[in-house]
């Protein structure tokens, strides 16, 4: 089945064309980036740090463009984001073909998954959360996600990430916070 605005973009382009009009090679082109989360439709994204308060201790964290912090999900591996459907609208994936990173030590990559170009840092898959403000931590802990730090251990191989980070112990379970995923 044909996608509804490629039909109208079609039948658009044609009309144009039918009464002599011109139509630039941007307008006859359809994305489909609008049906991406925002930090999905960075071109290049920049990871930096800044220091906020995590569980009431200031901790450096990283941070997307916007200034949003960054998590990495517990049941991820290096090559495989297990964040899909409803959780990922919560908890969008950082996107990039071409991430740079500010002030961080470790590395810095994108990695091919069901989420397009998703970055990683030390082989963490990275995503912000939908209740978070720049320079604002609220989602530490909530559903397996933990905030991603400058001194996030690389993973190793490809079976789970590692469970802590400088910000402190991930919990035994996800602290309950009313989402249900």
């Amino acid at each position: 089945m044909r996608h509804p605005r490629i039909i109208i973009a079609s039948v658009s382009l044609a009309a144009a064309l039918a009464i002599g009009g011109s139509i630039t090679a941007a307008a006859a082109t359809t994305s489909h980036a609008s049906s991406q989360p925002a930090a999905s439709q960075q071109a290049a994204a920049t990871v930096r740090t800044v220091q906020v308060t995590v569980e009431g201790k200031t901790e450096t964290v990283l941070v997307n463009s916007q200034g949003l912090p960054l998590y990495y999900y517990l049941n991820d591996t290096s090559a495989k984001s297990a964040v899909t459907g409803g959780l990922a609208a919560l908890w969008p994936p950082l996107t990039s073909a071409s991430p740079a990173a500010t002030g961080l030590t470790g590395k810095l990559a994108a990695v091919m998954d069901v989420h397009g170009d998703q970055v990683a840092y030390n082989g963490h898959l990275l995503y912000t959360f939908a209740d978070d403000h720049a320079g604002q931590v609220t989602g530490q802990g909530v559903q397996g996600f933990f905030v991603a730090t400058p001194g996030l251990t690389p993973i190793s191989g490809s079976s789970t990430a590692a469970s802590s980070t400088t910000a402190g112990p991930a919990p035994a379970a996800p602290s309950g916070s009313g989402y249900g995923y």
